[in-house]
């Protein structure tokens, strides 16, 4: 059974790690939301506790840099354009820790998002590729931030996990299925997490010309179990 944790958000202010946030503090973790300015991380951790109350009770402000120190495991939330300079600034605090890369970078043309990928292949391997000591690990790429960020309504998606480090990939995948009604499944090496976050744009597209909320559901295959 996953322990209680010590988690750090890099960019908690924003919808994506707002969202998860409040998804790992009512799982029961210890949260430090971070931001770049302490005050704005305040506002925020205020504005949620008087939301959520005491179902959000381990959720805490801090600065991103406090955040990146974080005892067990830390997310860089940030949105796409921020993700890359975000793990560079703190490199050295992420060195050797499970880091979850979350961000898709995403263009919107018309009526529908088109992927934009680094030339390391994807954002989370430019992200290791920032932090060589670091454990990154992709995940969260297609839970809409609205739905993490409502905790009156469950939760309906599959979550790959990607990563070269087996334990730290293991790690991530229980925590995936620590959640409500999230399913963790293992999507092997950080090789394939370029197809995971290529996938985002056709799903946004999807959503946009169905105007639906669709996430992503795998049929005929198990959750991962430890």
């Amino acid at each position: 059974m996953l322990g209680r944790m010590e988690i750090g958000v890099l960019g908690a202010t924003g919808p994506a790690g707002r969202g998860l946030a409040v998804r790992l503090a009512a799982a029961g973790h210890d949260v430090l939301a971070g931001s770049r300015d302490r005050s704005r991380a305040e506002g925020i951790v205020e504005e949620l506790r008087g939301r959520w109350g005491e179902r959000v009770a381990t959720l805490r402000a801090v600065t991103n840099a406090e955040a990146a120190d974080a005892a067990d495991l830390v997310v860089v939330a940030t949105n796409w354009e921020a993700a890359l300079e975000t793990t560079g600034a703190h490199a050295a605090a992420l060195d050797h820790k499970v880091v979850i890369a979350m961000a898709n970078g995403l263009q919107k043309v018309g009526r529908e998002f088109r992927a934009v990928l680094p030339e390391e292949g994807s954002l989370a391997q430019a992200m290791q590729a920032l932090a060589p000591n670091a454990r990154v690990v992709a995940a969260f790429q297609h839970v809409p931030a609205d739905a993490l960020g409502d905790l009156d309504e469950p939760l309906e998606s599959d979550v790959i996990v990607c990563a070269d480090d087996d334990d730290a990939r293991r790690e991530v995948l229980a925590l995936v299925a620590s959640l409500p009604n999230l399913r963790a499944l293992d999507g092997g090496s950080l090789a394939n997490a370029n197809g995971i976050e290529a996938f985002a744009a056709v799903l946004l597209s999807v959503n946009i010309r169905h105007r639906g909320k669709g996430t992503l559901r795998l049929l005929g295959v198990d959750s991962w179990a430890p």
